[in-house]
């Protein structure tokens, strides 16, 4: 006859506390099952047909844990394939043997400029952006753009706009000078 589910697992825990074990699902048990299964060489089209999943990366994605075993033996066949000597026999990497060299890390540090002299950005291949954005006599920031083909160019077109906008600065200052 069929039983209700929680008496069976009330059933389980009861033979898992007797057998002194920890807690456990009846879906831990599968997850069990499939861990064992492969550590034990079953390989995962089999396994994947047993769970009854349509496709073996269900099994790998959500049923495959990596056990401490399975863990040490991956790390022993890398160790293996990195200490194999020039004849092909393992061994492992003595004083007399060479090290690869350390690699220098030097950071690429950018081009930065001074503060007042603006930012230029390329935007693609033929056109250069330049802005210069300082805060007015008001305090209130203000912002303009150039562009221009080559960065030369916007090099020159920006520091005219930077002219520009410093005279345009002090003017509102004197005004506000002379307001008072």
């Amino acid at each position: 006859m069929p039983r209700d589910p929680s008496a069976v697992y009330g059933m389980m825990q009861v033979i898992l506390e007797r057998a002194e074990c920890k807690k456990l699902r009846f879906h831990d048990l599968r997850h069990t099952f499939a861990t064992t299964s492969v550590a034990n060489g079953m390989d995962i089209k089999t396994l994947s047909t047993i769970l009854g999943h349509v496709s073996s990366k269900t099994t790998l994605d959500i049923y495959l844990h990596s056990t401490e075993e399975m863990k040490k033996e991956a790390a022993e066949k890398i160790n293996a394939r990195f200490n194999k000597d020039t004849n092909g026999n393992e061994g492992t990497i003595t004083d007399k043997q060479e090290k690869p060299p350390q690699a220098k890390f030097e950071p690429k540090k950018g081009k930065t400029r001074k503060p007042g002299t603006g930012c230029i950005s390329k935007i693609n291949d033929h056109l250069y952006e330049g802005r210069y954005s300082p805060k007015d006599a008001y305090g209130k920031r203000m912002a303009r753009n150039i562009y221009a083909p080559t960065r030369e160019e916007c090099e020159e077109k920006l520091a005219g706009l930077i002219k520009e906008m410093k005279a345009e600065i002090a003017e509102q200052k004197a005004k506000l000078k002379n307001a008072k």
